[in-house]
């Protein structure tokens, strides 16, 4: 049975570091990805990068199939993700688990191409387009310890800094687990 992991919170080290490359794939790491799914399902998320759940290494995952236009796309797991062409640019509105209630328009690309490796650690490439290319880049974000609100412009910051103070001090509630939580309780 999978297990729902605590979520990091803005404010942790851990999501400002850049994370190690993953070496091999064993039974640690697919249960790691195991849990993954299972706590992202739990908080309603469609995606969550290994620093999330505080493990660093280049792992993120993704699933968008929660929503009408994207239901026959398959989960993803990422191991090692690079972007390696990107086209066009959209604003949208973004928020993320690590920092709940906050949100904020951010510029992404409209399509990306990433190469990975997949749990056999041979090298592969997909295409993203729409949501599903915002997600993964916002998933990317965090392997390289860039968070969405490093990309707010100045006034979109100002607006959710009390919130951030709010998060750091450990004075926010989720439906799900938070990591900050385990270590102060």
């Amino acid at each position: 049975m999978p297990e729902q992991l605590p979520i990091t919170t803005y404010g942790m080290d851990i999501l400002r570091k850049k994370t190690a490359p993953v070496e091999k794939i064993d039974v640690n790491l697919i249960r790691l990805v195991e849990n993954m799914f299972y706590t992202m399902d739990n908080a309603e998320g469609v995606g969550l990068a290994a620093p999330q759940v505080n493990e660093n290494i280049s792992l993120c995952i993704v699933d968008v199939s929660c929503l009408e236009e994207y239901k026959k796309e398959k989960p993803v797991t990422l191991i090692n993700p690079v972007i390696v062409d990107k086209h066009g640019e959209v604003f949208k509105d973004e928020g993320c688990l690590s920092i709940p209630e906050v949100r904020g328009v951010v510029k992404r690309a409209e399509k990306i191409f990433v190469k990975y490796n997949d749990f056999d650690m041979n090298e592969a490439t997909k295409e993203f387009e729409g949501f599903f290319a915002r997600v993964v880049q916002h998933e990317m974000d965090h392997l390289k310890g860039v968070l969405f609100t490093d990309l707010l412009d100045e006034d979109e910051k100002k607006k959710v800094a009390s919130m951030l103070r709010k998060i750091k001090k450990n004075k926010v509630l989720t439906e799900y687990p938070l990591y900050a939580n385990t270590i102060n309780s």
